[in-house]
């Protein structure tokens, strides 16, 4: 009897500590991925229809902090600017310092430095070649600077409605605060970097860190119920086996 109880005692102190060991990664995955989550990303919620379908009003947005340089085409970003009302804004990026943005082409696209650019993110009707924009523009985007449009095009107060001010509709890159890398409420998902602007100079940008953070605080998650439920049923079927054994 004692070496079965000692066998038993093994197994349970055994499952204890695995359970809590699990437990403890759990809560470190946990809580440092809402940490690092909360450290890089910043919540916004967007109050308007300019960016729609690809954000829409009251869409409650996840946006990576990030510095000016690492702004490329075809990001969505959250900027301020005075001369555009001094309020949070989000918009796309569609040039850089230096680019030539105009619209349309022959086919009504959106062209950069004379190069077309497809855009999938706008809401046109199924068969049919809505131009990029209802009006025609062109402007070169001073160093420094970035021109950029809202998704719906028809209605979006953009860099187009500025080409008469001094920065010729662009903003400054200091006036960026964040790139929107998802959609959190209601869950659409992460927010993707146009292919169509790959292909040009600088190309687009990496995606964020969220699929990361994600991960580890559903692994932490799991860790934590896992490692909670073990240690119970652990000893449940030690039991079990024990009075079995003895039962013979």
């Amino acid at each position: 009897m004692s070496g079965t109880g000692s066998k038993e005692d093994g197994r349970g102190r055994l499952g204890a500590m695995v359970s809590g060991l699990a437990v403890a990664v759990g809560c470190v995955l946990f809580l440092g991925g809402f940490v690092w989550a909360a450290l890089v990303y910043q919540p916004y919620t967007v109050p308007t229809d300019s960016m729609s379908p690809t954000v829409k009003p009251g869409d409650r947005v996840l946006a990576e902090r990030i510095d000016g340089a690492d702004v490329r085409r075809g990001d969505v970003v959250v900027f301020t600017d005075e001369v555009w009302g001094a309020t949070p804004m989000v918009k796309r990026v569609v040039g850089v310092g230096g680019d030539k943005v105009a619209c349309c082409d022959r086919e009504g696209r959106l062209t950069v430095d004379g190069t077309p650019v497809d855009e999938p993110y706008l809401d046109r009707a199924p068969g049919t070649k809505a131009p990029a924009s209802p009006q025609d523009f062109s402007a070169t985007v001073p160093q420094g600077q970035i021109f950029l449009l809202g998704d719906e095009r028809a209605t979006s107060l953009d860099s187009r409605v500025h080409l008469q001010d001094a920065g010729k509709g662009s903003v400054p890159l200091s006036a960026v605060r964040a790139r929107v890398d998802a959609v959190a409420w209601p869950m659409d998902g992460m927010i993707d970097r146009p292919s169509s602007f790959a292909a040009l100079p600088g190309g687009v940008s990496a995606a964020g860190p969220l699929p990361l953070q994600l991960g580890a605080i559903l692994v932490g998650v799991a860790l934590i119920l896992g490692g909670s439920v073990y240690a119970p049923v652990a000893a449940r079927l030690a039991r079990r086996r024990t009075a079995a054994g003895g039962a013979r």
